[in-house]
Parts: C-alpha cells; sequence; structure tokens
C-alpha cells in the first residue's frame, strides 16, 4: 500500500536549481532514505524502496554519498560478523 501526499513548492526554488519537478521529487526521496537508512530507522531494503532503487542500485548509491552499508557500533559486533563469515 502507498501513501499519497501533495507538497507545494515554490518554482523559484526548482528554478533556481534548473530541475523539474520530478526530479526534485526523486532526489528528495533518496535523500531521505539515506538519512532514513544512516540513522538505523530503515533497513538498506526499506531505504532502497523508499528511494524507488533496487536494493542493488541504492547501496551504488549510498558509496557514491560516501556512505557505508556496513553498520557496526562497536568493535565486537564487526569481529563476530569476521569470525562468522
Amino acid at each position: 500500500m502507498k501513501v499519497q501526499k501533495t507538497i507545494e513548492l515554490p518554482e523559484e526554488v526548482l528554478l533556481s536549481l534548473r530541475t523539474d519537478e520530478n526530479e526534485f521529487i526523486s532526489e528528495m526521496k533518496r535523500t531521505i532514505a539515506v538519512k532514513y537508512f544512516v540513522n538505523k530507522k530503515l533497513s538498506i531494503g526499506q531505504s532502497a524502496e523508499l528511494a524507488e532503487m533496487s536494493k542493488e542500485d541504492f547501496m551504488k548509491y549510498l558509496g557514491q554519498e560516501k556512505v557505508s552499508i556496513f553498520k557496526y557500533d562497536d568493535i565486537d559486533e564487526l569481529k563476530e560478523d569476521v569470525k562468522n563469515a
């Protein structure tokens, strides 16, 4: 199920950015998907869905944005994953 909302954008903003509304909305979705992934509010799959990208494309996008797909809060978590690999 999808939720649809309407937002209003000042036309001047789109003109200043030299973009159209569809590209602006796509960029907003990608940006918020990255934010929620980084803040551990969404999984990589959920974030990819929000960004309207495949998981593979979203992971590549994260790389372009210098965001690691590996999330470890401490060194012990990393050691455990390496041990289990």
